[in-house]
């Protein structure tokens, strides 16, 4: 018989919930949560750029003031490629040898449904009575991110919620289940730098304004060292991602030249402050009568780190006696939706081992779901009591 967390997977993988269709992955939320006490919002943010996006928060309160938990997670998967090329049809939730395949199996329909499960084993207990649980789950953290959760939380403060600490489910085991959590995660800032100049035939270039060597000055300034790291952040790293002239001969110097790099910056700097140095590095650039112009390009992702003390400090403690291994403390891979929620407590990731995560064949484990359900259903029940030892 199917367990509680394997079900609710399975339905939630049988909605097609491509970004930013929902496909009816809500209604099976709230379907299973409300019977569990919780009050569904469903809210619809658009505008800023981007598409319409709905999104969905329950809370419960228990009987008792304590400790707010927030989960949070999202619902919406990448596209699934060639169907013809899985094993099995990507949202048909086939289960075979003990493994559930289908896109979002692993990223991360798994760990909104471990912990949607986890609620439900405490629902018969005094446990959920001793506080309140919340869920932030949207359906647009796989694309453009604008009307998801970042809009989702800042109506939650408008509604007067304030949390103590959130978990988001996604996958943040490196090899085996447990192994890892997220406590952080670098800022990302992506740029352009136009150097323009004055074209001209290469035989007199004394009448013209060459972009290119500029473009190479600024290149090799930015391509500098920019820190050495910190206690939980690896070195700031900018890497150079194109560079354009749009010219097709040789024979003549273009005009107008452009750059673009992406920087993951550690808690070293601020948004503000590698802007900052950014722009000090480029006015150090010999321009040789060309003009040279910097623009951000995108939303800046800023860094965060939630210490590993109190809630994030037990939290690992019932990994360790649960799991039985330590879980190592990491800030590395790229940004996801818990920068959003860092403004309001501390924030970590924890979830499944992410190895077929966007790939054809997605599929994950039963026995790792059932695993990190029972993780969450302790944490909820050690959170909610106060529990802090």
């Amino acid at each position: 018989m199917a367990s509680t967390a394997e079900t609710l997977l399975a339905d939630l993988i049988r909605c097609p919930s491509v970004t930013p269709e929902t496909a009816g992955a809500f209604d099976v939320l709230e379907a299973f949560l409300v019977p569990l006490g919780f009050t569904v919002t469903r809210l619809t943010f658009e505008g800023d750029g981007s598409y319409p996006v709905e999104n969905l928060f329950a809370t419960r309160k228990g009987a008792a003031p304590g400790p707010h938990l927030l989960f949070a997670g999202h619902t919406d998967v990448v596209p699934p490629g060639d169907a013809a090329a899985w094993s099995h049809d990507p949202f048909a939730a086939d289960v075979a040898d003990g493994v559930l395949w289908g896109r979002g199996a692993t990223d991360m329909k798994s760990g909104v449904a471990a912990f949607c499960a986890a609620l439900a084993s405490l629902a018969n207990t005094n446990a959920l009575e001793m506080g309140q649980i919340s869920l932030a789950i949207t359906n647009d953290e796989e694309a453009d991110a604008v009307n998801g959760t970042d809009k989702l939380m800042a109506w939650a403060k408008a509604q007067g919620h304030k949390f103590d600490f959130a978990i988001v489910g996604e996958p943040s085991s490196a090899e085996t289940l447990g192994d890892s959590i997220k406590i952080g995660r670098r800022g990302s800032l992506s740029g352009e730098i136009v150097v323009t100049g004055t074209q001209g035939h290469v035989a007199y270039p004394e009448k013209a304004a060459n972009p290119l060597p500029v473009l190479c000055g600024a290149a090799l300034a930015l391509d500098a060292k920019w820190d050495e790291g910190t206690d939980h952040f690896q070195p700031s790293n900018l890497e150079i991602t194109s560079i354009d002239t749009g010219n097709p001969t040789s024979n003549v110097i273009p005009a107008r030249s452009t750059l673009r790099f992406n920087i993951r910056f550690n808690d070293t700097w601020s948004a503000e402050t590698i802007e900052a140095e950014i722009a000090r590095r480029l006015e150090s650039v010999d321009a040789k009568g060309c003009a040279l112009s910097f623009t951000p390009r995108g939303r800046v992702s800023k860094c965060f780190l939630s210490a590993p003390v109190g809630h994030v400090a037990l939290l690992c403690a019932i990994m360790k006696d649960e799991l039985g291994t330590e879980p190592a403390l990491s800030t590395g891979g790229g940004t996801s939706d818990a920068r959003f929620i860092s403004d309001y407590c501390p924030v970590v990731e924890c979830g499944l081992v992410g190895a077929t995560m966007h790939q054809i064949d997605e599929r994950v484990p039963l026995g790792d779901v059932e695993r990190l359900s029972a993780l969450y259903g302790r944490f909820i029940a050690r959170f909610l009591s106060g529990d802090q030892e």
